[in-house]
């Protein structure tokens, strides 16, 4: 938990922020985005971001240090199980700020804090030319790979007659031609 600031503290006491704070972080975590002030975004976002590092940690001294901060058991539960593993392979940036207009009543800067999502499809451009490359080196071992020949299917009815081409020839009778004639080569 970040430390109190000096000066106004959104309105409270050193514990009414902690507890407001906690409160807020709550509520991203359950929802994944919160409308409120821009200065209360601003306070939230350290806050979020240490607690979502520190389930990424996932150890039993990690997911105590959360349930200090945010009390609901089943917010914890989903920050440990889902929220964290989506920034495995994140370094920070968990959060986004996006300024709204003015609020109606008192005309106070509002703003929207929400988790960032990690996008599947984007990769960085060297990861897809490799990824491309393998693909490409995989479908030329395929193409050289001898294909695999499939024997002819046999008819169901042995007395029913052979098939006849064109030519008058049954399939049979060149089925034996093409062996004397391979018979001949060797």
């Amino acid at each position: 938990m970040p430390t109190p600031t000096k000066g106004p503290r959104l309105g409270g006491s050193p514990a009414h922020e902690r507890l407001m704070l906690a409160n807020l972080a709550t509520s991203l975590f359950q929802h994944g985005r919160i409308k409120t002030t821009e200065t209360k975004a601003r306070r939230l976002r350290p806050l979020a971001e240490q607690l979502i590092t520190k389930a990424k940690r996932g150890d039993l001294a990690s997911r105590r240090r959360v349930l200090t901060v945010v009390r609901d058991k089943d917010v914890v539960y989903a920050l440990f199980d889902q929220i964290a593993p989506r920034y495995a392979n994140r370094n920070g940036g968990y959060t986004r700020i996006v300024k709204t207009g003015p609020r109606k009543g008192d005309a106070a800067p509002m703003a929207i804090i929400e988790l960032v999502e990690e996008l599947q499809v984007a990769e960085p451009t060297a990861n897809r030319k490799a990824t491309a490359r393998k693909a490409a080196q995989q479908d030329k071992v395929e193409a050289l790979a001898p294909a695999e020949e499939t024997p002819a299917p046999q008819p169901a009815d042995q007395d029913a007659e052979a098939p006849v081409s064109a030519s008058g020839d049954t399939a049979a009778a060149r089925e034996d031609s093409d062996l004397a004639t391979e018979e001949g080569k060797a």
